[in-house]
């Protein structure tokens, strides 16, 4: 079976650096994964993105190294079954708030007796090899999203989840929850103990932390705090922010080109 390389760096005690999809395209979700991102992520749940363009993304990331990572839109077992048999070797569940929300996620990850995933992996066969079905349930990353005060309240009792691979900090809805303006690398004092309190109950439990970062240097703080798992950013606001960057410098060398010509 293929190797889960997100699993294999995390075991070296290696960042997973991930480039997130919320564009419609299997060319952007192939561009992104050839660029070198350890791990790519088709969001289900805010991007524009349903089960047809899903499946060709994942298609165009399979050409590369990069391991693919589906978040599903919400916590349904059906969703998940059907995007690890299209070939995703990591699922990403918004809004776990309880030990029992969390169960219920991995179970729907894991064929028996471990879990109540249905067999018919169809894609992922293709994908991962013919012994796909033998080691799915050890290669496969279960990931839920911490991003509520009622998921901090619970946040022992979440990661002492049984095959619970790892959690997945969202700052913008944690923020909100907890009374805050939404964004990417918060600092308000509030919020930012609530992540290193994350980091600090996953180092306890055995769990991969992970994080949705706009920053190189706040994804260092958070490698610092020991987070392994790193969302950066997403190619939809790449292209907002170098599209935005070029044309300030076009209209500005314009301005100076206009200024020039009136001397």
């Amino acid at each position: 079976m293929r190797a889960n390389n997100a699993r294999v760096a995390w075991k070296q005690r290696k960042s997973v650096y991930n480039g997130w999809l919320m564009i419609p395209s299997s060319v952007s979700a192939e561009q992104i994964a050839r660029q070198g991102w350890d791990s790519v992520t088709i969001d289900m749940q805010h991007g524009m993105i349903d089960y047809p363009d899903a499946l060709q993304m994942l298609q165009a990331i399979s050409v590369t190294d990069a391991t693919p990572f589906v978040r599903v839109p919400s916590l349904e077992s059906g969703i998940v079954g059907k995007m690890l048999d299209a070939g995703a070797y990591g699922i990403i569940c918004p809004m776990v708030n309880t030990r029992e929300q969390c169960e219920y996620f991995v179970r729907s990850c894991r064929y028996a007796p471990l879990g109540h995933r249905s067999m018919g992996p169809v894609r992922a066969t293709m994908y991962a090899g013919a012994d796909y079905a033998t080691h799915a349930n050890e290669t496969v990353i279960a990931m839920a999203m911490i991003e509520t005060r009622e998921a901090m309240n619970n946040l022992d009792d979440i990661l002492s989840t049984p095959g619970l691979d790892a959690i997945f900090v969202g700052p913008s809805d944690l923020s909100v929850s907890l009374g805050f303006q939404p964004g990417f690398d918060p600092r308000s004092p509030e919020v930012y103990a609530a992540i290193e309190q994350v980091a600090e109950a996953c180092k306890r439990h055995g769990v991969v932390a992970g994080i949705h970062t706009g920053s190189v240097e706040y994804t260092r703080e958070m490698e610092a705090l020991g987070y392994q798992f790193f969302a950066f950013l997403s190619e939809f606001r790449f292209m907002a922010i170098a599209g935005n960057k070029f044309l300030s410098e076009l209209r500005s060398a314009t301005a100076v080109s206009a200024d020039q010509k009136s001397y």
